[in-house]
């Protein structure tokens, strides 16, 4: 594998998907009622990578991306941003995830994804950039990637690799239904690595999901917290 250019353990190590949002030119509005598009990159795991490097640190991305137009434009946002993109594959056969997303005027997003599959989603064990994961102080990722083979291999891979190595394991459900088979599925999923973060990110409508209880405050909280957890990060309830 190719060099990581990290000799410190201070990097943070994002693993998953990085798609195309396109968001309408007009805001309140429905996908449907959108006169328009502009496109920008998304995918909550690279969001983080970006965000770490803006804010003075030192970042990585890990994912696949479409050998495409917009899939090596995603990877030249995050080389101008300062993210080590080393860990990025690239799929000759299958394209970029892209995204609808808007916020309509009740204040709800709505979104719509192409994948279909898309490259994120055949990222496979033996693509790992194991040096990049392994330099990792921090080791951050959702549960988009935990949808279907062969990326669930690699993403679960990837956790055991960084946890050996003595890496926080971060973690975001990031929830996302129109994704998932099954609310069902969707549930076990999340849950089946909930006990392996060390940082867990949950929001309102996520805590509510999870526990099946739809009264958000501290003892509905309390049901995720793990002994193992050193910060449970979410609204205040």
């Amino acid at each position: 594998m190719a060099s990581t250019g990290v000799s410190d353990k201070s990097l943070i190590v994002s693993f998953g998907e990085m798609l195309i949002d396109f968001v309408p030119t007009v805001s309140g509005v429905s996908l449907a009622e959108a006169p328009g598009f502009v496109k920008a990159p998304g995918g909550a795991p690279a969001n983080v990578a970006i965000a770490v490097t803006r804010l003075g640190g030192k970042a990585a991305f890990v994912g696949k991306l479409g050998d495409d137009e917009f899939g090596n434009m995603l990877a030249g946002i995050l080389k101008e941003n300062g993210v080590i993109a080393t860990g990025i594959s690239f799929d000759t056969g299958a394209r970029t995830a892209l995204a609808f997303v808007t916020l309509r005027a009740d204040g709800e997003r709505e979104f719509m994804f192409y994948r279909n599959p898309s490259a994120d989603m055949l990222l496979r064990p033996e693509e790992l950039n194991l040096e990049l994961i392994r330099s990792a102080k921090v080791f951050h990722y959702g549960s988009i990637s935990l949808i279907v083979e062969p990326c669930r291999s690699a993403h679960l891979q990837a956790m055991k690799v960084a946890k050996d190595a003595g890496a926080l394991l971060s973690y975001d459900p990031n929830l996302r239904l129109p994704l998932w088979p099954s609310e069902e599925e969707a549930r076990e999923q999340i849950m089946s690595i909930w006990d392996q973060a060390d940082v867990v990110k949950v929001s309102d409508n996520e805590l509510e999901f999870l526990t099946g209880i739809d009264k958000i405050d501290d003892e509905t909280a309390m049901l995720l917290w793990r002994p193992n957890f050193k910060v449970a990060l979410g609204h205040p309830w």
